[in-house]
């Protein structure tokens, strides 16, 4: 074959400035259809007969070279690798379990009668604190799959017999918007005596110095309504239509905030109604973290720690509070302050331990309204615990002492709280505020009791463990005072409304006829029931039937 010379080839070149084939408008190549594509594009298969998706001639010419990967090739694996998504169960512990019922015992003490002492170690420990079917673990969005949890099944406080006869039922919406505006009340009689409050406690504690909450063994008695003979006095002398104890109006007037199951036993008599409550009634015992969204855990839960289930943390509660109040006054006889009467349950010849610094004021509130034929007045027994200087004025001003309890922050049902040893000195505003929303029931019963008594300091003492595994040992972090009616509005309290709700139980027990009756809030649902009893329920050898937490009892 001839060699091509250059020159044949530069003359063989076209004369147009570009090069390549011929423009044309046609969608034809030598007879063959012809897709334009840019020379970036990538070339995939020319044909490709074992693809799912069949490519039409025409349509998304951008698509048509693309490169199609093989989907046997892309998914294939010889190990299953794909996620098991599971739904989260309540809290840490996963499922929820249902709980059976047991039985546990009482240790009352009696001096003088049937007065029942309070802060014994063996007392009640029962599952009506229980939790509330809220959300999940700690780190969890509230509203998170709220649908999709499990609901927590609680028990009732009393056993419902089959002889009750329900009358009423009241939901907590309908509480909730009730008012009535009463008067601050008016002093009948005062007894028993207060000790002077020890401002010690007030000062900030020294660093690696702890103060240590010590057993002191005193008498203090918590009498039902109708056990006490200055009530009955009272009833004989027609002073008033309803009696109750400060810790029984407060748990109803401040219903709509709790969440565990309580019961009250309401006694018509003639024209009086009698508030009262059972022996070991949930109501005498001090909840903890009622209200927290990840309350502590049942043993059939999935909790472990038995220390820390809703009924061992309330008989803990309930012994620090005791204890703690009786360790922060000076005890001496030459100054005491001193009230109108002696203690009315206090019986010397009986008892061994010295009396505890405790004063009862008996008060009176107007319930009546305009429409009221005859006025309608409620005599309720307060409680004080000390009494202290004031340091302006010098003159004496009337406290109540409580204490909050701290058991472990790390663990579960602690509520999000934070360390109170390393915060409650810097940060005292977000631990109190944290309280607030954990402990709303319990701190709004405090708070509704020292109005009631008309004190004038409310003293909150902040009690922690010495170690977070041992319920036995615990240390005093600080004392902090507040005026109960201030401390109200922070927490957004409203005594108006707790007036109303009793006023309306009132009336619904005044068109009913003479009997005995329990109100009952239900374990599960914000709602009140009240039902109709036999005479004899709650006697002495009446069966009860209680059910109460499983797991071994705590001792202190």
């Amino acid at each position: 074959m001839a060699p091509i010379s250059l020159a044949d080839i530069v003359t063989s070149l076209p004369s147009e400035e570009s090069w390549g084939p011929a423009t044309t408008s046609e969608a034809l190549a030598d007879g063959v259809p012809y897709a334009p594509y840019s020379k970036g594009d990538k070339l995939g298969r020319m044909a490709d007969w074992t693809s799912e998706d069949q490519q039409v001639y025409g349509a998304g010419t951008s698509s048509l070279f693309a490169i199609q990967v093989a989907e046997d090739e892309s998914s294939f694996s010889v190990v299953d690798n794909t996620r098991n998504v599971k739904t989260r169960g309540f809290g840490r512990g996963g499922g929820t379990v249902f709980r059976g019922r047991g039985r546990g015992a009482r240790d009352t003490r009696g001096g003088r009668g049937t007065f029942q002492r309070v802060g014994a170690r063996g007392g009640q420990q029962g599952n009506y604190f229980d939790n509330r079917g809220g959300r999940g673990g700690r780190g969890r969005r509230f509203g998170w799959k709220d649908y999709d949890k499990p609901q927590r099944n609680r028990d009732s406080s009393v056993n419902i017999k089959p002889d009750w006869q329900m009358l009423e039922e009241i939901d907590f919406n309908r509480l909730a918007k009730l008012n009535l505006e009463t008067s601050g009340g008016e002093d009948i009689d005062t007894y028993g005596f207060l000790y002077y409050y020890d401002r010690s406690y007030d000062k900030p504690p020294v660093k690696n110095t702890e103060r240590k909450l010590n057993v002191v063994d005193r008498a203090a008695y918590n009498v039902t309504t109708s056990s006490d003979p200055i009530i009955q006095e009272l009833a004989e002398k027609d002073e008033a239509t309803i009696f109750a104890t400060d810790n029984i109006l407060s748990m109803l007037m401040c219903a709509p905030r709790s969440v565990y199951s309580w019961d009250l036993v309401i006694t018509r008599h003639g024209n009086k109604i009698y508030f009262d409550k059972r022996d070991g009634s949930s109501v005498d015992m001090v909840s903890v973290n009622e209200n927290a969204a990840d309350a502590p855990l049942e043993a059939s839960e999935g909790n472990k720690d038995s220390i820390n289930f809703p009924g061992a943390l309330a008989l803990e509660a309930t012994f620090i509070n005791h204890n703690f109040a009786n360790q922060v006054v000076m005890e001496s006889e030459t100054s005491k302050y001193d009230m109108s009467h002696d203690n009315p349950f206090y019986n010397p010849s009986e008892e061994t331990e010295p009396l505890a610094s405790k004063a009862y004021k008996y008060r009176r509130f107007d319930l009546s309204l305009e429409k009221d034929e005859n006025p309608l007045h409620l005599i309720v027994r307060t409680e004080l615990d000390a009494v202290m200087k004031n340091n302006i004025s010098g003159e004496d001003q009337f406290l109540t002492v409580k204490a909050l309890n701290e058991f472990d922050h790390k663990a579960q049902g602690s509520g999000g709280a934070l360390d109170w040893r390393t915060k409650l000195t810097s940060q005292r505003g977000a631990v109190v505020a944290t309280e607030m929303k954990n402990n709303s029931c319990k701190l709004a019963r405090w708070t509704t009791q020292s109005i009631l008594a008309k004190a004038d300091v409310m003293r909150l003492g902040f009690v922690s463990r010495a170690t977070p595994k041992n319920n036995d040992r615990h240390v005093v972090l600080g004392v902090v005072g507040y005026d109960p009616r201030k401390f109200a509005e922070q927490m957004n309290l409203n005594l108006a409304n707790g007036w109303g709700i009793v006023r309306t139980i009132v009336d619904m027990c005044l068109k009913m006829n003479e009997g005995k009756y329990v109100l009952v809030k239900d374990p599960n649902k914000p709602l009140l029931r009240l039902y109709e009893v036999p005479a004899s329920t709650f006697e002495e050898g009446e069966d009860e039937g209680e059910p109460v937490a499983e797991g071994p009892e705590e001792e202190e």
